[in-house]
């Protein structure tokens, strides 16, 4: 559906799709609780009744947002690289294919990186993170038993720790430059996994 364009806002016509890249920047600059439908229509140069068009509400929006993320993290954990093999191998799999999705889905993991659980819809993002946690803590349990990670570290805190330096890179991390995802993920294994190997 076109929409008469406002001052220089979209000359084409609007789809969920660019609608939804606008939601994401707006919620994640301003926080979901703080963005108003306003808000949304003055960032998008849409009517309210343009943005009802593509979506029910504002939480549809987030819920469509954090889906980009979440739903290639939580597949990742079932891909052939991630179950086969010795546990090192399939944490080091999970490593890079989370440093590609970050890459990948930038914006949308910001948001998800800044959800608090104030709505239904953060809280069921909030369980995913949480049931990826403990894959990713039961794979480094398996490469503990295996012999392969250092017995005294903690499975848990261990994947946390991993996790959270791959989550930091959406602080700082430009597609345009600098090192591609691969390299960067080839780059964290070499450390972290340094670092934790018996």
């Amino acid at each position: 559906m076109s929409e008469t364009p406002r001052r220089g806002r979209w000359q084409t016509p609007y789809t969920l799709e660019r609608l939804l890249e606008v939601a994401v920047r707006v919620f994640t600059e301003r926080g979901y609780d703080g963005t108003s439908f306003q808000h949304l229509t003055q960032a998008s140069g849409l009517s309210r009744s343009s943005i009802y068009h593509h979506v029910e509400s504002k939480e549809q929006l987030l819920r469509l947002g954090l889906e980009r993320a979440l739903e290639p993290l939580m597949a990742s954990t079932t891909e052939e690289g991630a179950t086969t093999g010795r546990a090192l191998d399939r944490l080091s799999y999970l490593i890079k294919r989370n440093v590609e999705i970050l890459a990948a889905e930038l914006p949308y993991v910001k948001l998800l990186l800044s959800v608090h659980g104030n709505t239904e819809t953060e809280r069921w993002a909030l369980e995913q993170r949480r049931t990826f946690d403990k894959v990713i803590a039961g794979v480094v349990q398996e490469a503990i038993d295996e012999g392969d990670v250092r017995a005294d570290l903690d499975a848990r805190t261990t994947a946390r720790l991993l996790f959270g330096t791959i989550n930091s890179l959406a602080e700082w991390y430009k597609p345009q430059r600098g090192r591609r995802p691969g390299e960067l993920a080839d780059q964290i294994c070499a450390m972290i996994l340094r670092g934790i190997q018996t």
